[in-house]
């Protein structure tokens, strides 16, 4: 390094406060601009800053990618920060295009001494802005930036938001998980030069696949981070890619033809059809908390059959075959089955399970996400040009295996993290149209058998009619990073987070921590006070 500029960078990192990682809790950290800029220069092994700018009004844009990540679809004022982006392990793939992890991180000028992972969305391969926005359709929670955490967020380890990356080893590699640990060893280091000192707490924060990184997070890097909010995880991801062309060929079956003989999947179920299933679970299992409300509290003991909904016996089939899971010919499970909620004729079901297209082409995400993830990165090796109408449930299943070992975040063991002093918050919706919430509650509930005292560190939160990253009609307006931040820094373990919703206005409820559930009591049924957990 040339020595004018390395006495620079030392003056400047010098100024930004005593270097000791033991400063009291109540110390300011105010680096400025100049110290900022500075980090242009910050030299990390295999590691390339390619900007470090100094934001002075805080504005950080709006998340194109808001839709699959949970973050904001508006941009924000977080207050001023310092961005820096940056690429590691850049590098030529075995496909000859180009591969590396590219991130970005906000450092605020006013820093609180915590750093925030924001998980991605998707299959990545894009860097959304690191404001660490409450990954649901919240209106009120303030993002993890503007409360003074430094944030980080990357692109997965390759460059555009399509699966091809599959025919890339190592870019399946980074991909499952280790672009989480190569860019939470750079954030660290960024940190340190910033403030001279190291976060006092490090947590991850993420919807969908960004909630599978952020599962990925406490299970595979326990001891780098101590607080994990794991919104609708996709964390048995490579299992629900299966799942997701078994419920398109089950809806094939009764997709009525268009002009020309095609078969058009949007139109297996009409918006009445989905209404008329909707009305009849809450017929069924709307009142079993006390009060009917079009809000399913109930969810574990809704015992609604397809067959009450009166649809037609071949639309009653293929329903009840989706609802059951994805099977082989032998009937063993694939993939788990799923709770019936009122959330299947929103919009957000719609659009993962059918979509609206009028063609013969489906624009249903299970098909424009699902099979091209499937046949690019699930499937080992991949098969690019693989034909899913024949997709065979028996041998075609296992050839998903191998890439669901570094994938799934499936660990039931969370000793490390908890015994690292690790709390664990799961969020997920009950209507979720493309990660099972059947799955989830299975998985949580053998985690803590399999985990000594997970009680300690563990909590997780049903959101009835919630589909996917807080939509569908639902009470999806809550804040989970405080109900972390009161847990780490007060002791409060959270057993239940006010919420409140677009689709019940004026009214409010309280999410219990599983397996409680909120029950009517008495009094003004739009006050959450009128319900207690139990």
């Amino acid at each position: 390094m040339n020595p004018k500029l390395a006495f620079a960078l030392s003056a400047a990192f010098a100024a930004a406060a005593c270097s000791s990682p033991d400063k009291p809790e109540n110390t300011v950290y105010t680096p400025s601009a100049e110290q900022c800029t500075a980090l242009k220069q910050v030299q990390i092994e295999n590691t390339r800053i390619t900007k470090a700018e100094w934001s002075n009004d805080g504005l950080v844009g709006a998340d194109r990618m808001s839709s699959l990540t949970g973050g904001s679809a508006f941009a924000k004022q977080a207050g001023a920060h310092c961005v820096v982006e940056g690429e590691i392990g850049a590098r030529t793939g075995v496909d000859g295009k180009p591969y590396g992890t590219k991130f970005q991180m906000r450092l605020p000028q006013n820093w609180n001494r915590k750093f925030l992972f924001q998980g991605g969305g998707g299959v990545d391969g894009f860097v959304a802005p690191a404001l660490g926005s409450i990954p649901v359709r919240t209106s009120t929670a303030i993002p993890a930036l503007a409360r003074g955490y430094a944030v980080v967020s990357m692109d997965g380890g390759h460059p555009t938001p399509t699966p091809d990356f599959g025919a890339d080893p190592q870019a399946r590699l980074d991909f499952a998980y280790q672009s989480t640990g190569k860019v939470t060893q750079a954030a660290k280091q960024l940190i340190q030069k910033l403030y001279q000192t190291a976060p006092q707490h490090s947590y991850f924060m993420g919807c969908s696949n960004g909630g599978r990184e952020a599962m990925i997070a406490a299970q595979r890097y326990p001891t780098e981070f101590d607080g994990v909010i794991a919104a609708n995880p996709g964390f048995r991801l490579s299992r629900a890619a299966v799942a997701e062309v078994w419920d398109t060929h089950q809806f094939m079956k009764i997709a009525p033809k268009n002009s020309d003989g095609r078969k058009i999947l949007a139109n297996a179920l009409t918006q009445a059809d989905l209404d008329k299933v909707s009305r009849a679970v809450l017929n069924r299992c709307d009142a079993k908390d006390g009060l009917k409300d079009s809000v399913i509290n109930a969810w574990e003991s809704c015992d609604f059959r397809p067959e009450a909904a009166g649809l037609s016996p071949a639309k009653t089939a293929a329903l009840k075959a989706v609802f059951d899971g994805a099977k082989n010919s032998k009937g063993e499970q694939i993939y788990s089955g799923w709770f019936y909620d009122s959330g299947i004729n929103t919009d957000d079901w719609r659009r993962w399970k059918l979509g609206t297209s009028q063609t013969a082409e489906p624009d249903a995400r299970n098909v424009t996400l699902g099979y091209g993830s499937l046949k690019w990165y699930f499937m080992t090796p991949p098969v690019p040009d693989f034909d899913f109408s024949r997709f065979d449930f028996d041998t075609d299943t296992p050839k998903t295996y191998a890439t669901g070992k570094i994938n799934d975040a499936t660990d039931t063991d969370m000793s490390a993290f908890k015994n690292n002093g690790g709390k664990f918050i799961i969020v997920t919706g009950i209507s979720d149209p493309v990660f099972s919430a059947k799955d989830q509650r299975d998985w949580f509930v053998q985690m803590q058998r399999d985990t000594p005292d997970a009680e300690n560190f563990s909590r997780m939160f049903m959101v009835p009619g919630m589909t996917h990253c807080g939509r569908g009609k639902a009470f999806d307006d809550f804040d989970p990073l405080t109900a972390l931040e009161n847990w780490h820094d007060k002791g409060q373990a959270p057993e239940l987070m006010p919420a409140k919703g677009k689709s019940f206005p004026d009214r409010s409820m309280p999410l219990c921590a599983y397996p409680k559930i909120a029950v009517y009591k008495g009094g003004d049924e739009n006050k959450a006070e009128s319900f207690v957990c139990e």
